[in-house]
């Protein structure tokens, strides 16, 4: 499969080891899903001159965090004095932002652009960088997804990844509108960005 090689800069480990600690925290239909996420991410670093090392460890690490409690969540936002805000959303939320403060904490990954591409990968920003747009993307076109429109995003994704930025992005806000659910603030912000300002 990826026959990525770790430089020891961003993980101390090798990226066996980074899979392996992974596999310890997710339950094995989401571990399945983050592989498959790490294939995409490595296909669109390599089309979009980004480094394969740090889409390689971002993508393993974007749902490290996914299946813990709500109340772990909760206690980490208040130790690290993050927004109280965040309190009042759920998991979706919680399992980037929060999520990149437990992989820097457990796994000892301190990257400033791989700890941004987890906490970005559910709703994005307005300024996205390259391994950001691809993270975001590669969780949304793994060949395990098959919602409606899955194929095209796939296309996108492979041929223009703003392109594919923007169409998840719309993608997103239109499925949370049509299901009456609350839409968190950053969203409608990266929405205005990429879809409105396009």
């Amino acid at each position: 499969m990826n026959k990525i090689e770790y430089s020891g800069e961003f993980f101390s480990g090798t990226r066996a080891e980074l899979v392996a600690a992974v596999k310890q925290s997710l339950s094995e239909h989401r571990f399945q899903h983050v592989l498959r996420v790490e294939q995409a991410a490595i296909k669109l670093a390599k089309l979009n001159d980004v480094s394969t090392e740090k889409a390689s460890i971002a993508a393993l690490t974007h749902d490290y965090s996914k299946e813990r409690s709500d109340s772990e969540f909760k206690e980490t936002i208040k130790k690290y004095s993050m927004d109280p805000d965040l309190l009042n959303w759920g998991n979706f939320i919680w399992h980037g932002v929060v999520g990149a403060q437990i992989v820097s904490h457990e796994l000892g990954i301190t990257d400033p652009e791989i700890l941004n591409a987890i906490s970005r990968h559910t709703v994005g920003v307005p300024k996205m960088t390259k391994l950001d747009q691809l993270i975001y993307v590669a969780d949304f076109v793994e060949d395990g997804r098959d919602f409606p429109d899955a194929q095209i995003a796939r296309s996108l994704a492979y041929a223009d990844l703003q392109a594919a930025v923007i169409f998840e992005t719309k993608h997103t806000l239109q499925y949370l509108m049509s299901s009456n659910k609350t839409i968190y603030p950053a969203a409608i912000q990266t929405y205005n960005a990429w879809v409105a300002g396009h």
